[in-house]
């Protein structure tokens, strides 16, 4: 019986250690700048529009933070500033990205 319960339990420690990441890299510093990640992810569908589209874009904005390369207008970077490049490998940012789009996506709430 233990047996089962340890290997039932294996999955979701991946999924929560997953979500760990995700938090500790992109959503805790939208929430110190009380920065609506829903609203993100929405400037984010409204200008690229596809999942596929939208990962790319979060994949190059993230390795390269650049106002050019950003969904926020120009007046967004005279409140606050240009984040830090993360120093992610792609695999652990390209599954960080998924996340994010998962948690946010509004395709779940339409159905």
């Amino acid at each position: 019986m233990e047996k089962v319960i340890f290997l039932l339990l294996i999955p979701l420690l991946g999924i929560y250690a997953n979500e760990s990441e995700l938090e500790k890299n992109c959503l805790k510093c939208h929430e110190q700048n009380q920065l609506p990640s829903k609203l993100i992810y929405k400037r984010y569908l409204l200008k690229y529009s596809t999942p596929t589209n939208i990962k790319n874009a979060m994949f190059n904005y993230i390795k390269n933070p650049d106002p050019k390369n950003s969904i926020m207008p120009p007046q967004f970077f005279l409140k606050f500033e240009i984040k830090k490049r993360l120093d992610l490998d792609d695999e652990t940012l390209k599954r960080d990205i998924e996340l994010f789009i998962k948690k946010y996506d509004i395709k779940k709430r339409l159905k």
